[in-house]
Order: structure tokens, then C-alpha cells, then sequence
């Protein structure tokens, strides 16, 4: 049986849905806003997020909307 590991954007995503649940951000935020709410994580997710097509001025809620993260 092989164990299948999570792509690292659906970590993003789990941060990202938590952060909207105790409403520290909104949905319609923008991603940039995450930026200084991640810390030295940031670098990391602004390159994974761009070579994804996102805009750090695109809603969070865009990258919620992803089910799938296929390379």
C-alpha cells in the first residue's frame, strides 16, 4: 500500500481556511494580506502561489477554490 502525501498547497489552504474561521481575514482579502501573517514562510508561498497563476491580489477565497493541485 503506498501512503499518498498531500501537495504542500493544500497545507496553504488548511492555513489559509483557518485563518478565515477565527476571522483574523476575510475570504474576499486579498493574498498578499496572508504575507505578513505567515512570517519567514512567506518567501516560500509567494513563489508556490505565483507559479500557480495567482496574484497576491487575488482573494483568498480563489485559493480556497482549488480541489486539485496538479503540477
Amino acid at each position: 500500500m503506498t501512503k499518498q502525501v498531500a501537495h504542500p498547497m493544500m497545507k496553504l489552504q488548511r492555513k489559509v481556511s483557518s485563518l478565515i474561521d477565527s476571522q483574523i481575514i476575510t475570504p474576499e482579502d486579498s493574498i498578499g494580506k496572508i504575507a505578513m501573517l505567515l512570517g519567514n514562510d512567506w518567501n516560500y508561498w509567494k513563489q508556490e502561489l505565483l507559479a500557480f497563476d495567482f496574484s497576491l491580489k487575488d482573494p483568498v477565497k480563489e485559493l480556497l477554490m482549488v480541489e486539485d493541485w496538479d503540477e
